[in-house]
């Protein structure tokens, strides 16, 4: 599994997260043409290695051309941002990933300003520097192909920024509305959390800890624009490897649901996302027979497995606890047999190849095409496993 940590020690802006990113592995040129999908002009990306306080890393400057076009355009309200997404050839993936972290602003604007959000317009989201940072931190995050984000606790900052309604305290009202429920501390004497960064961050992060429990790949540093003597001003970003998933267990007790359903429902739950799908048959009160329906599978397909569960199934309600799965590195190869192709799933321990399994499926597909048993289809991978020095079958 890929993890993608942020050590948010002198907090996050939009700049410095492309920056991180960039500095992490992501083709800077590859981002430049993905943005350029989008009708948006009047702007340069400059992404240059920079030094601050000795640390090397990366600084991106979004710099913009004051023209009519970007002057007509600074106050976009969350309508002409979905309309400017939609329309771009981006894929499916950070087209949803942009909208989400533009709403996450959107959301919090409104509730500062006591406004319905179709009625707030961005000074911040609306401008083409933050469409940048935003549509740019979704480009880089499915370019990277992580599996979880987690964070560190988040550095907002302190003193006073002006803003475009004002001078405010920091963290910014947005910014502190975004980042309800989320830890923060207060160190440094600047705004080092902007709404852009906060939005991004929660949006991105499942867990905020300090316990950095992975193998670390890579690391990237995103250079800010401040000078600050005790602290740097730079956003570290760690690229992870661990074999320890956080997932979900969710579970009912049925004892009054027609038998057959059951293979309906559990073909509907994997199709959804659940890692594993399981009956258990249990005596219930009153000496009533019954099922146990389980259902393992990661947080953020809680909502999908939800609504399963409560609208193709008779259970009332269900249970769900958190669990840490650990799992063997895996992959597949193919050997090939006189009556064709035969996947194998390789597990892989300390690098080593443990554990190797003939696939049911192609066997079954060979077995009836050629008109054989299914255990001969075995035997012969199973033959050809040994001939390639795997005697793990």
């Amino acid at each position: 599994m890929k993890i993608l940590y942020y050590d948010c020690f002198s907090g996050i802006s939009g700049d410095m997260n492309l920056g991180a990113l960039i500095d992490l592995g992501v083709d800077k040129e590859y981002l430049k043409s993905e943005l350029s999908k989008l009708d948006v002009g009047g702007y340069e990306i400059h992404a240059v290695k920079d030094v601050k306080s000795g640390i090397s890393g990366t600084k991106v400057d979004v710099i913009l051309k004051k023209s009519r076009e970007y002057n007509s355009h600074h106050n976009r309200n969350l309508n002409d941002i979905e309309n400017i997404v939609d329309s771009s050839s981006l894929s499916s993936n950070v087209k949803n990933m942009s909208l989400e972290i533009f709403k996450k602003v959107a959301e919090a604007e409104a509730k500062v300003h006591n406004k319905p959000m179709d009625e707030i317009h961005f000074h911040e989201v609306g401008a083409v520097d933050s469409i940048v940072d935003i549509v740019g931190a979704a480009i880089c995050i499915d370019y990277l192909k992580i599996d979880r984000v987690e964070a560190s606790k988040v550095e907002v900052g302190s003193g006073f920024v002006k803003c475009a309604h004002g001078v405010f305290p920091v963290p910014a009202p947005a910014t502190a509305e975004i980042l309800r429920n989320i830890p923060i501390k207060s160190e440094v004497p600047f705004e080092a959390t902007t709404p852009t960064g906060a939005a991004i961050l929660t949006y991105l992060s499942s867990k905020y800890t300090e316990n950095k429990s992975f193998k670390i790949n890579k690391i990237g540093y995103g250079i800010g624009h401040e000078n600050n003597e005790r602290i740097p001003d730079v956003l570290r970003v760690f690229l992870g490897e661990t074999d320890i998933d956080d997932m979900q267990v969710i579970e009912c007790n049925i004892d009054d649901m027609n038998p057959e359903i059951y293979q309906y429902v559990i073909d509907a739950l994997l199709k959804s996302g659940a890692s594993d799908v399981y009956l258990t048959p249990i005596i219930m009160k009153k000496g009533r027979p019954a099922v146990k329906l389980t259902v393992l599978c990661k947080v953020e397909v809680e909502e999908n497995i939800k609504d399963i569960i409560l609208t193709q199934t008779t259970t009332l309600g269900f249970r769900k606890y958190r669990v840490q799965r650990d799992v063997l590195d895996r992959d597949f190869t193919k050997v090939v047999t006189k009556y064709g192709e035969v996947s194998i799933k390789n597990a892989y321990y300390k690098g080593k190849n443990v554990k190797s399994k003939i696939e049911y499926e192609d066997c079954k597909k060979l077995a009836i095409k050629n008109k054989v048993s299914i255990q001969e289809i075995y035997r012969e991978a199973a033959a050809e496993l040994l001939k390639q020095g795997n005697s793990k079958a």
